[in-house]
Formats: C-alpha cells, sequence, structure tokens
C-alpha cells in the first residue's frame, strides 16, 4: 500500500488561503476515511501577504493541538528568524543591495503584523529593538525548530530543492530554502520525487523527478494543496482530486 501525504505550498501571510486549503485536504479526508496522514508545509510561512503573524499562530495552535502537520523551513522563514537574531546578518542567498526590510522581500508586512510601526526609513536596529519586544517567544522559538525537509515513503518535502548529485547529509541550508540554479534545470532522477515550493508559477507543475507546488499564493492565486500516494500527485480541489502529470518530455 502506498504511504499518503498531503501538501501544502508557499503560504506567505496569508491565513485565509491556508484554511481554504486545510478545508480541502479535510475533504479529502472525509472521502478516503483518513485522519492520520501527515500534511507537510512546504515553508515561506511569512512576508508579502497582509498577516503572517495569523499564519504562525494557526500552525502553532494546529501542531499544538495534535494535527499530524510539519512545517518546513523556507527562505522567507529564515529571514524573519535571522533578522530577530541579528538585525545586521546577511543572507548569502540574497543579493547583496537586498535585506529583509526591504519592500521586495515583504518583510514590512511580516513586522506589522506584529504590530511594528512602519519600516520605512526607519534604522533597522531601532526596528529591531521593537521587533523584539512584540514578536511572541513562542513564535520564535517556532521558527528556529522548523526541519529543513521532511522524508516520507517515495516523496522528498522542500522548500526550494536540493542541490542534484550531493548526499542529503551534506546538502546546505542555503541551498535547501534558495537553491534555483543548477537545480530548476535538472533532469536526472534524484531517488525520491522532490516536492518543493519556492520558485511561484501561475499554476504547480510537475517535471517527472519534481513537482513544485508553488502556485503563487503571494501574487493573488490559491494556495496549492495536493496528496502524493507513492510517486503520484492529485491536486485538491472542491470538486475533489485532479490529477498532476508529469508534463510532456520531463
Amino acid at each position: 500500500m502506498s504511504t499518503r501525504s498531503y501538501a501544502i505550498g508557499d503560504i506567505h501571510g496569508h491565513p485565509e488561503k491556508l484554511r481554504a486549503a486545510h478545508d480541502l485536504i479535510a475533504a479529502d479526508r472525509a472521502r478516503t476515511g483518513d485522519g492520520q496522514s501527515p500534511v507537510i508545509h512546504l515553508g515561506d510561512l511569512t512576508d508579502r501577504g497582509p498577516d503572517s503573524r495569523g499564519v504562525i499562530e494557526m500552525l502553532i495552535d494546529g501542531i499544538e493541538g495534535g494535527a499530524p502537520w510539519t512545517v518546513v523551513l523556507g527562505n522567507h522563514d529564515r529571514l524573519f528568524r535571522k533578522f530577530l537574531d541579528d538585525p545586521d546578518w546577511q543572507d548569502p542567498g540574497l543579493r547583496a543591495d537586498l535585506d529583509w526590510l526591504d519592500p521586495r522581500l515583504g518583510g514590512d508586512t511580516t513586522l506589522e503584523s506584529y504590530d511594528v510601526a512602519k519600516v520605512e526609513g526607519r534604522d533597522p536596529h531601532d526596528v529591531h529593538r521593537e521587533a523584539l519586544d512584540k514578536v511572541p517567544l513562542a513564535h520564535r522559538d517556532f521558527l528556529a525548530r522548523l526541519p529543513l525537509y521532511h522524508l516520507r515513503g517515495e516523496a522528498l518535502f522542500v522548500h526550494a530543492g536540493i542541490r542534484p548529485g550531493v548526499p542529503m547529509g551534506e546538502q546546505t541550508e542555503t541551498d535547501l530554502v534558495w537553491i534555483r540554479d543548477g537545480w530548476l534545470e535538472d533532469g536526472r532522477d534524484h531517488g525520491p520525487l522532490v516536492v518543493h515550493g519556492h520558485t511561484a508559477l501561475e499554476h504547480p507543475r510537475h517535471h517527472g523527478n519534481r513537482v513544485n507546488l508553488d502556485g503563487g499564493a503571494a501574487y493573488g492565486r490559491p494556495l496549492a494543496a495536493a496528496v502524493i500516494e507513492g510517486r503520484e500527485i492529485w491536486l485538491l480541489t472542491p470538486e475533489g482530486r485532479r490529477p498532476l502529470r508529469p508534463e510532456p518530455g520531463a
């Protein structure tokens, strides 16, 4: 019998979309009688959307309530966590001319969801001091505990992807949360089917060796929810399952 897992793509501060994705999973559970298969959230809980705090609170509450949920670390989650540790830290995956508070990254909207005053024009150290006062320690601890990947059955769940040809024990955190170059164009078999997000698309796509579930929730599109059984994958819709098959030539 195949191993069933559910997966949800990049959330980016949209708790209402996260609730809708979980509603689709609940409907599939009702159809299959499966209340135990885990739900893996593929990271990027925060930034760009209006309520990153609400997303983190929903996930913490669900996990503490016994929901079989796993959350892997995304690059935006790392940027948030590291800013709270050290406002001068520069993420090696980020261009040198950018920082997390830049509106293009969306850290400003995350902090505003915690009632931090608008960050534009402020000294980052002043923002940092206010953030430490307003972001609950439980949220910082939650982010600090997020794993980099989750392997279950024939699927490997990770935020951005993997460095092809490198054993999992030798993968770097920066690659697992940031990688695009050398990964997205690689067509080799990676062993397990890699289920990831990070690179926003118009809709999820199956490339044969990997599946990208970042359907662009940060840009106004729905949050993708999927069910994986062995190496087969279906997107969940209000009408039920829709097969997500490898694209021609994959």
